[in-house]
């Protein structure tokens, strides 16, 4: 059996764990995504997903008020020269590192003494490539088989660190805000958690902290 470390505040009164994905599940590095498109030509790109036009494309897409091939075309614009939807795809998705065994295998014990989501600010594109790999690696049908809820912000169109996203899920699984625990690797995201009266979490992961550290056998 494996339980929250004292490391984390109010360890003991926990009984409800949302997880971030990306940086805390998944390895990312989005310097990679900002090197292949600059490779290709787009001088626009920012590292924080913010496009200097005021159409506010990032944003669209990881709350799903575009699709993918909406995306794809309006990213085109930005090139003075034609590139391929597979080309975009690929520097898109170059950020999406794996998604460590141990991790895994932790969220695994963890369902026998916690509830545990996830809770993404993600978009169409990632996730169909991160999905494949997840059940190519893991042999898992969708996230929602290792979670009891997977949400993710272009298929419920709110995104972290708004105030609604967070009364979604836990009025959706009628969960005590004061008796849930909530992990990410952005000091935004977990502000805006302790705001509906969560308990946060921010996993310093640029100083290699992950959430193996945050757990320990029950002794």
């Amino acid at each position: 059996m494996v339980y929250l470390s004292p490391r984390v505040p109010n360890s003991t009164t926990i009984k409800n764990i949302i997880f971030d994905f990306g940086g805390v599940i998944c390895n990312i590095d989005v310097k990679l995504t900002e090197k292949r498109f600059r490779e290709m030509g787009l001088k626009a790109f920012d590292p924080n997903y913010s496009v200097a036009d005021s159409a506010g494309l990032f944003e669209l897409i990881e709350n799903g008020k575009i699709t993918a091939d909406e995306f794809r075309q309006q990213l085109k614009k930005y090139f003075s020269h034609p590139v391929t939807n597979e080309q975009l795809d690929e520097a898109w998705n170059a950020l999406l590192l794996d998604i460590p065994e141990p991790r895994i295998r932790l969220l695994e014990k963890l369902q026998k003494n916690y509830r545990i989501f996830l809770l993404s600010n993600s978009n169409e594109i990632h996730y169909r490539k991160y999905l494949d790999d997840f059940r190519r690696k893991y042999g898992y049908h969708d996230f929602n088989a290792l979670f009891e809820k997977a949400y993710f912000s272009f298929q419920i169109g709110l995104k972290k660190p708004g105030l609604e996203v967070f009364e979604f899920v836990l009025r959706n699984n009628q969960l005590t805000a004061s008796e849930t625990l909530f992990i990410d690797d952005s000091i935004q995201h977990v502000e805006g958690a302790r705001k509906a009266g969560i308990n946060a979490y921010h996993l310093k992961i640029t100083e290699d902290e992950q959430i193996l550290d945050l757990f320990q056998p029950e002794k």
